[in-house]
């Protein structure tokens, strides 16, 4: 017996005092419905002990007092360990990684490589391919099955049913919390999920606002700034902690974005009345080694990787173009930067930081390996053998603090979605205004968001 086939009226069927009477009544046949259901069934099905231990488990997950504290724990726990468990592999792999440059190098020299035709190759696409691997890969491949694991186990749809009531409330479709919760993957998927979504308004909503929970491309910027950074607010073995904390604030930061700017969007552009809906829980089902293996590595992990790769390669190659050429006493990335730096030290960021996201449209993986081909413009990217490599640069040689990288975070978490996303969402909605739209709404959020933190902390003297 699933919780939601005996939902309580007040909480899990919505009415409003404006809706129709057809409505009203048609909300009412559904919640009689399911109570006659339950009626007959508990005449006629004999309850087993594992049927009593999901109901027992399911008040726990979906109690209003106890749901939320819950998800938020495991969310915690699956960072911690995705931040705990990929700081030694990251350091293997960039120490193999970047020993292959040296060999590459030497080879090149042997040859007679010209400086150019090198610094391409291997300072350029090899170094970024280099970073994109040994950075992104070790925390991929933890929080993917782990994140899989949850999936596997049906509790992913516990927590779109605890969110369905705030959504509800939000003027929106009950189903916007299920399709945030495929954004969690990949945005695009989340956008084509919004299929699921009858009516054509609360759709757009959806559609619209599946930008500000992170996807698979923007985890691992979340996490790598987050261990590097807000991990040395508290001292020794806590940092771990306080990186995963932080993490899971962005999250809740960007579900609290997404109720809040659904809600604006229900009241103005897109006016109207919520639909019913009613949410039925899956059974608990034993994890399948298979399917976790196949879907977060293959599936998720392999994905994400290869996509970040295929794009970092022309991207690395376009970036120490940019940086090498020179016009005047600059580079390109000079000149762009320096032309955008007011504006982005408003914002509590940097003009290369901004100019690093302007160029990882393409996919939101490359946003940290353009940002450091850049901070290195005079030359090429540094050997980054260790995580501590790149806190190093940003910190020593571009001052960074603890407030540029929230601000980074927070601009990475509410920013315009990927190149991808919007070629999806002109697809899905036929029309090129919802994407102008879901390119422009979500930016200036963005921007208004890091503006308020960044000045905020100046008055206050933080930062």
């Amino acid at each position: 017996m699933i919780k939601s086939s005996l939902p309580s009226k007040p909480k899990k069927i919505l009415v409003d005092s404006d809706n129709s009477k057809a409505i009203e009544m048609r909300d009412a046949i559904v919640y009689n419905i399911y109570n006659t259901a339950e009626e007959i069934a508990s005449k006629v099905v004999r309850k087993t002990e594992s049927k009593d231990f999901s109901r027992k488990l399911d008040d726990i997950l979906t109690s209003p007092l106890l749901g939320f504290p819950v998800m938020l724990l495991l969310l915690g726990v699956v960072f911690w360990i995705t931040i705990t468990g990929a700081n030694y592999p990251s350091q293997v792999l960039a120490t193999v990684l970047f020993w292959l440059e040296e060999q590459l190098s030497a080879l090149a020299l042997k040859a007679g490589a010209p400086a150019w035709l090198y610094g391409i190759i291997v300072e350029g696409m090899y170094r970024t391919l280099a970073w994109v691997v040994s950075v992104m890969l070790p925390p991929m491949a933890i929080f993917f099955p782990l994140f899989t694991l949850l999936e596997n186990l049906g509790y992913l749809p516990r927590v779109a049913f605890n969110l369905d009531n705030l959504f509800k409330r939000a003027g929106t479709h009950g189903k916007q919390a299920l399709t945030m919760s495929m954004g969690f993957g990949c945005n695009a998927a989340g956008v084509v999920a919004c299929r699921i979504i009858d009516s054509p308004r609360e759709k757009l909503i959806a559609i619209l606002t599946n930008n500000f929970v992170p996807c698979n491309g923007r985890f691992p910027t979340l996490i790598l700034l987050s261990s590097l950074f807000m991990g040395t607010i508290t001292a020794g073995s806590y940092n771990s902690y306080s990186a995963a904390g932080m993490v899971v604030l962005m999250i809740l930061i960007g579900i609290t974005v997404t109720l809040i700017v659904s809600w604006l969007l229900s009241k103005t552009l897109l006016k109207g009345i919520p639909s019913s809906f009613t949410l039925e829980l899956p059974p608990y089902r034993p994890p399948k080694t298979g399917e976790i293996i196949v879907r977060s590595l293959l599936d998720r992990t392999a994905f994400v990787l290869t996509r970040a790769i295929i794009v970092a390669a022309p991207t690395g190659f376009i970036t120490w173009l940019c940086a090498n050429i020179q016009i005047g006493d600059l580079s390109i990335i000079g000149h762009v930067s320096g032309f955008l730096d007011p504006f982005a030290r408003a914002i509590g960021l940097d003009g290369v930081i901004l100019m690093a996201f302007i160029l990882g449209l393409p996919a939101n993986e490359i946003v940290v390996p353009i940002l450091i081909m850049s901070y290195l413009s005079a030359g090429a990217m540094l050997e980054l053998d260790s995580l501590m490599a790149v806190k190093e640069l940003f910190i020593e040689q571009h001052g960074w603090t603890a407030l540029t990288a929230l601000n980074t975070m927070l601009f990475s978490l509410l920013h315009f979605p990927c190149g991808t996303t919007l070629w999806t969402i002109a697809k899905e909605t036929q029309s090129k205004k919802w994407a102008v739209l879901a390119f422009v709404i979500p930016t200036t959020i963005a921007i208004i968001v890091c503006f308020l933190v960044a000045q905020g902390a100046r008055l206050l003297g933080i930062g």
